[in-house]
């Protein structure tokens, strides 16, 4: 059974990203392992001075921001403690107010042609939203899935919010299944994308689709400088099967979650150019030329969707899992032991974001199609980690 949350005094803290060089010279650090992947990475820090997170953590729901929301995906902190989130199915964009909870739809994306698991999906700020006030979507069409920028434009009427969609990158394949839709911007201000290979598995060690990828760009839509693959491809990682969830340490290391098939889910380490096996190798044991997962999980107790790092671990959301895993990666030598939490409690959950200091926002996913949705369904969860 699904406990209630409890209420608690609220602190917000906005997510800040570190602005580095944007010319390609200052790609996320690649940690102490090689591009070999013939052995298996371990999961020690880079730097000396990173302190190690406890062998054991905690996570405590300490309230519930808001509830009754319909088929929520992405989700993005604004600088004044509310929330964007979106709704998958709908095709809207809502502000959650951070404190009260209470909610006003900005407005609907145009094209969003919600199917199977396509609709719209992630979310992610500018990294100048300050003054230009974008919002980055990405979505699927009745012929693709793509990635669009709009301009939130606060003094329009409500439920007129969003201005016109600017296409940033189209043409990525969609189909029913595995589309992938994770964005988020790096430390380097470049928008990374995680993309499925929509049940064609040979799209994944294709480098010239955007199927099965971790996909990295400029703000306006070009191949980024520095990507591994040349000046003309999106391409930063291939060899992906769905990939949901994107976030970095401090040390600037790029993380990943990925749907396993039958047998393991993942959590990568990413480099530029790394092949990560799919549809060769599911789980460890790739051999050369591939990239093992850190960490691993039987399909049944995972399903991961989205990461966020705080307090020196990596925290997975798990979908069919139903439950919070704890990873950590700070300072840590050898295989980490992946720590679970909030099992079967409050059923899928999809989307988790570093809210500052020991905090986390929370999302749930029981009205995606394949939950069992309670009275409150779906909810965003503010949590407490160590």
């Amino acid at each position: 059974m699904r406990r209630p949350a409890v209420t608690a005094v609220f602190t917000t803290a906005a997510l800040l990203l570190t602005g580095c060089s944007s010319d390609g010279s200052d790609l996320p650090a690649l940690g102490s392992r090689t591009t070999d992947a013939s052995t298996a990475p371990s999961a020690s820090a880079s730097g000396a001075d990173a302190d190690a997170p406890p062998a054991k953590g905690t996570a405590a729901v300490v309230r519930t921001v808001a509830e009754d929301l319909k088929s929520p995906w992405g989700l993005a902190p604004l600088p004044d403690g509310d929330l964007l989130v979106s709704s998958r199915d709908e095709g809207t964009i809502s502000r959650i107010d951070g404190r009260t909870g209470a909610r006003v739809e900005l407005g609907t994306v145009p094209g969003v042609a919600a199917a199977g698991e396509g609709g719209l999906m992630g979310l992610a700020l500018s990294p100048s939203f300050a003054s230009d006030r974008m919002v980055y979507a990405y979505f699927t069409t009745a012929s693709d899935n793509r990635i669009a920028r709009l301009r939130y434009e606060e003094d329009k009427p409500t439920g007129q919010q969003l201005g016109a969609p600017d296409t940033v990158l189209r043409g990525i394949p969609k189909g029913s299944n595995h589309n992938g839709g994770r964005i988020a911007f790096g430390p380097d201000k470049m928008l990374y994308a995680g993309t499925g290979e929509i049940g064609q598995t040979g799209l994944s060690q294709d480098k010239g689709s955007l199927a099965g990828k971790i996909l990295r760009m400029t703000p306006e839509g070009e191949p980024a400088p520095g990507n591994p693959l040349g000046e003309d491809s999106y391409v930063y990682s291939y060899g992906h099967r769905n990939v949901q969830g994107l976030a970095w340490d401090e040390e600037k290391r790029l993380w990943a979650a990925e749907f396993g098939q039958d047998t393991w889910d993942e959590l990568n380490e990413i480099v530029p150019g790394g092949n990560y096996g799919w549809p060769e190798v599911e789980g460890k044991g790739g051999g050369a030329g591939f990239r093992d997962p850190v960490a691993q999980w039987p399909t049944s107790d995972a399903s991961p969707s989205g990461i966020a790092y705080a307090q020196g671990s990596i925290w997975m959301a798990g979908l069919r899992g139903e439950r919070l895993w704890r990873i950590p990666v700070s300072g840590v030598d050898g295989a980490p032991e992946p720590q679970a939490f909030l099992r079967g409690e409050y059923g899928r959950l999809r989307t988790v974001v570093a809210a500052g200091d020991d905090r986390l926002w929370l999302m749930t996913s029981e009205t995606d199609g394949r939950g069992s949705p309670g009275g409150a369904d779906d909810r965003v969860l503010e949590l407490r980690v160590s």
